[in-house]
C-alpha cells in the first residue's frame, strides 16, 4: 500500500499526510513540483519529527512517477470528485497506491487515464470536497481496514 500526492500545493496538507503515512506504515510517493519549497516552516510543522520516520520518495514528475509504478506490481487508485464509483463497495488490494490530487486542481487527464480506479467518498448533496488531508485519511483507512494492514500497536 502506498499513498501518492500528485503535486500538492498547501503545506500543512501534505505535512499531515506524510505524518499519517508515517503512523501507519505506509509509504509516500511525492510528485513534483510542489507549490512550496521542501523547506517551508508550515509544512515541517504540521509533520513534525514525523518527516523523518516516514518513508518519501519524491519523483520530479508524473511520467517519471507514472514509468516507476509501472515497474511494480499493483494499481494505481486515484480519489477524485469526478468518480462514479464510491470508495467503500471497492476492494482494495495490499499492493494499491492511492492518488490525491492537487487541492487546487485536481489532477490532469492523463492521471485520470492512468488510474486503474477513479473513486470518490460520498458526501451530502450540494457539497463539492473534502481536504485532501482528510480524503486522504479516509481511504487509506478503509484500505487498511479491508486488507488488514494497520500496524499492530500493543496495549498500553
Amino acid at each position: 500500500m502506498r499513498l501518492v500526492l500528485y503535486q500538492p500545493d498547501i503545506p500543512p496538507n501534505t505535512g499531515t499526510l506524510i505524518r499519517l503515512g508515517s503512523c501507519f506504515n505506509v509509504p509516500i510517493d511525492v510528485i513534483e513540483p510542489c507549490g512550496f519549497p521542501w523547506q517551508e516552516r508550515s509544512f515541517h510543522r504540521a509533520g513534525l519529527d514525523y518527516l523523518e520516520m516516514a518513508e518519501i520518495t519524491r519523483h520530479t514528475s508524473w511520467k517519471l512517477y507514472h514509468q516507476h509504478h509501472r515497474m511494480q506490481p499493483g494499481r494505481l487508485i486515484l480519489m477524485t470528485t469526478k468518480a462514479a464509483h464510491d470508495f467503500q463497495s471497492f476492494k482494495f488490494r495490499p499492493d494499491d497506491s492511492i492518488v490525491l490530487g492537487r487541492e487546487s486542481a485536481g489532477v490532469p487527464d492523463e492521471c485520470h487515464d492512468a488510474a486503474d480506479m477513479r473513486l470518490r467518498i460520498p458526501m451530502a448533496v450540494g457539497r463539492r470536497s473534502l481536504n485532501v488531508a482528510l480524503a486522504g485519511a479516509i481511504a487509506l483507512s478503509e484500505a487498511l481496514r479491508q486488507t488488514s494492514m494497520f500496524p499492530m500497536d500493543p496495549a498500553p
